[in-house]
């Protein structure tokens, strides 16, 4: 199986993803690149900083498989605040 990195990209500082994950294909590593982004958003919070930021994913030779920005993560997240009655 092929190994994908998870970059994160904060303006112009990237934090390397060193240990990378074995997944199936470039569709299974945008399914993990959205559930990392939409986490890591329940746990910091969206300030304007975090939701400029972009998940680079790439394989062992270091080529961008696929670049995910936090803003499109949030577009089809569900409303966690609808009023229960």
């Amino acid at each position: 199986m092929p190994r994908y990195y998870f970059n994160t990209r904060l303006d112009d500082e990237l934090i390397a993803d060193p240990d990378g994950e074995e997944l199936r294909d470039p569709d299974r590593a945008w399914e993990v690149a959205r559930a990392m982004i939409r986490e890591l958003l329940k746990t910091e919070g969206g300030g304007d900083a975090l939701l400029s930021a972009i998940i680079e994913v790439t394989d062992d030779e270091g080529e961008i498989v696929l670049e995910f920005p936090f803003a499109e993560a949030i577009l089809d997240m569900p409303d966690e605040s609808t009023t229960r009655h």
